[in-house]
């Protein structure tokens, strides 16, 4: 007997079932609604609200560059070596060579530390507000007279 199985045909899509007859797995919510975000998404929305908060007081904070990426860089110096709690939440760079200023938020460390989205944009606020207070010179009070305050 010549039972052969016929070779499969080399598609360079992805293989795609319709499990059970359910019917092709599509998104779970429609892309409007807060569901449909991704953490990513959501924590720059947070740090966005934040910036929009402080700029209402200090209008100059338009022409600096905020940023979230997920983890701090080690750049590979001998001295940069953190500790468990010395990870940072955010940094600053000055301007130079015709670059603005930079705030850097860091996502995966803030997230670590809180448990809620109220507790992660308070933490997120405050990270922010001390950055661009260390931009500025000015304490975390003057640019933001709630800081620190639950």
């Amino acid at each position: 007997m010549d039972n052969r199985v016929p070779p499969r045909a080399a598609g360079p899509g992805p293989r795609r079932r319709d499990r059970h007859g359910r019917g092709m797995r599509g998104p779970i919510a429609p892309p409007q609604v807060p569901l449909a975000a991704s953490r990513a998404e959501a924590f720059a929305d947070l740090v966005q609200d934040s910036v929009e908060r402080l700029e209402r007081r200090w209008p100059q904070l338009a022409d600096i560059d905020f940023l979230v990426l997920e983890v701090p860089r080690l750049e590979g110096r001998p001295g940069d070596v953190w500790s468990d709690d010395a990870v940072p939440l955010g940094g600053t760079l000055p301007a130079r060579d015709g670059h603005p200023a930079r705030v850097v938020v860091y996502r995966r460390p803030v997230e670590i530390r809180t448990k809620g989205r109220d507790e992660r944009a308070a933490l997120v606020h405050e990270v922010v507000v001390e950055q661009v207070a260390e931009l500025l010179g000015l304490t975390p009070e003057t640019v933001d007279p709630r800081y620190g305050e639950d």
